[in-house]
C-alpha cells in the first residue's frame, strides 16, 4: 500500500492507487455502479479497507426522499433470516420504521454476493446490520461511501465512530452463573457460540467472573462451542460431560443451543433439573414451550430493533451527516426463572 503522510486523511486518489485503478472507477464502486467488473470492484473494496477511507459527510441525492430531505427507506442487512431471535428483531425494526413513516428493505448479506452495490444504488436513510461482521469488505464499502450504519451486537469490533446497539451480555452471563451458584452448583459447563464473536465471549467472561468471585476460585467452568446451532450444541454438551461427568449445571449462550443441551441430556438418560440444571440466553418463545420450561436470561430482542431504528434516524438527520462518534447503546438483560434449574443433588450424574 502506498505510504501517506502522518495525520493525513485517506483520499480517493490513494484508494485508486492502492487498487491499481482510476478515481472515477473508485467513485463508481462507492455509488454501486453496474459498469465495473467484479474483479475491479473487489480490488477497490479491498483498497478502501486497507487505507481506511471514509467519505466526508455531505449532501446525498434527492431521489426517494421526502419533503424533509430524509429518505423514505432504511436497509436491514442480516446474514440469515431463520430463527425466532431474528424474527423478533425484524419485528422491532419494522414496527419502529413504520411509526416513523419508513419502509424497510430486507437484505441477505451473502459473503461473496453483490448486495452492497445494490444497496449503494438505493437512496436509503442508512443501514441497520445485525448478525454481521463489520470487518467484512462489504461493510467497509458502506462506511467508505458515507452511508449511516447502526450495528446490532456486531460479531467483531466495529470501526471507530460506527454506532452500535446491544444488550448487557457480560451482565447476562454473570446473572446466569449467580443463579446456578445460588442453587449449589459449582461444577458447571458452558455451551458458547463462536469463540470469535464478541457477544459470545462477553457472556462466557461474565459467567466465569461470577464463578471465580463468588466461590474464591473453587468453582470449575468448562467451555465447549456450539456455533449457535442446535445440532452442534448436542455435540458440545457431550464433549462437556465426557470431559467432566460431575457437571451439574450448564449455561447455553443461546436458547437455540439450550434445545441441543436438552437433546444431549435426554440421550444420556439425564433428567432436567434433577440431574443437571440448564439455563439459556434470549428468552425466545421456545423457552416457554419446551418441557421443563427453560430458565433463561432475557434479552429485549424486539426493543433492540426499535432502538437501532431510532438511532439510525438520529444519525441521518444530524447536521454532520452522521459523522459524529456515537456511543454504544446497551439494553438491560434480566433473569427469567422457570423449571429447568433446581438445587444441586448429592449424587453427581453418572457418565454415559
Amino acid at each position: 500500500m502506498p505510504p501517506r503522510p502522518a495525520g493525513s486523511r485517506p483520499t480517493l486518489s490513494l484508494v485508486a492507487k492502492t487498487a491499481g485503478t482510476s478515481v472515477p472507477t473508485v467513485s463508481k464502486v462507492l455509488r454501486g455502479g453496474t459498469d465495473v467488473s467484479a474483479e475491479t470492484r473487489a480490488k477497490v473494496m479491498e483498497a478502501v479497507q486497507a487505507v481506511g477511507y471514509t467519505r466526508r459527510a455531505g449532501a446525498k441525492g434527492e431521489k426517494g426522499r421526502d419533503e424533509s430531505g430524509l429518505s423514505q427507506v432504511l436497509d436491514l442487512v442480516v446474514t440469515h433470516f431463520e430463527g425466532s431471535w431474528a424474527n423478533l428483531l425484524i419485528a422491532g425494526v419494522g414496527r419502529e420504521a413504520a411509526a416513523a413513516g419508513l419502509d424497510v428493505v430486507l437484505t441477505l448479506a451473502q459473503p461473496h454476493g453483490d448486495w452492497v452495490s445494490r444497496l449503494l444504488r438505493r437512496r436509503t436513510i442508512g443501514v441497520i446490520g445485525t448478525l454481521v461482521d463489520p470487518a467484512s469488505q462489504q461493510f467497509g464499502a458502506l462506511f467508505a461511501a458515507g452511508v449511516p450504519v447502526v450495528l446490532i451486537d456486531p460479531m467483531s469490533t466495529p470501526p471507530s465512530g460506527v454506532a452500535s446497539v446491544g444488550v448487557a451480555n457480560w451482565e447476562g452471563g454473570r446473572m446466569a452463573a449467580e443463579h446456578l451458584l445460588s442453587l449449589g452448583h459449582e461444577r458447571m459447563g458452558v455451551v458458547a457460540g463462536h469463540a470469535r464473536h464478541l457477544f459470545s465471549r462477553a457472556r462466557v467472561d461474565g459467567f466465569r467472573a461470577a464463578a471465580d468471585t463468588m466461590t474464591a476460585g473453587s468453582a470449575t467452568v468448562s467451555v465447549a462451542h456450539g456455533a449457535w446451532n442446535r445440532a452442534k450444541a448436542v455435540t458440545a454438551t457431550h464433549a462437556l460431560l465426557d470431559g467432566d461427568p460431575g457437571i451439574t449445571g450448564i449455561f447455553a449462550c443461546a436458547d437455540s443451543m439450550a434445545l441441543g443441551v436438552y437433546d444431549a441430556l435426554a440421550a444420556r438418560g439425564l433428567r432436567i433439573p434433577e440431574d443437571i440444571s440448564v439455563i439459556g440466553f434470549d428468552d425466545l418463545p421456545e423457552a416457554q414451550y419446551i418441557t421443563p420450561g427453560l430458565t433463561t436470561v432475557r434479552q429485549p430482542s424486539t426493543e433492540l430493533g426499535a432502538a437501532a431504528v431510532k438511532l439510525l434516524i438520529d444519525l441521518a438527520r444530524s447536521e454532520d451527516g452522521g459523522a459524529r462518534s456515537p456511543a454504544r447503546m446497551e439494553l438491560a438483560t434480566e433473569l427469567v426463572v422457570r423449571a429447568s434449574t433446581g438445587p444441586v443433588t448429592a449424587t453427581a450424574p453418572a457418565p454415559r
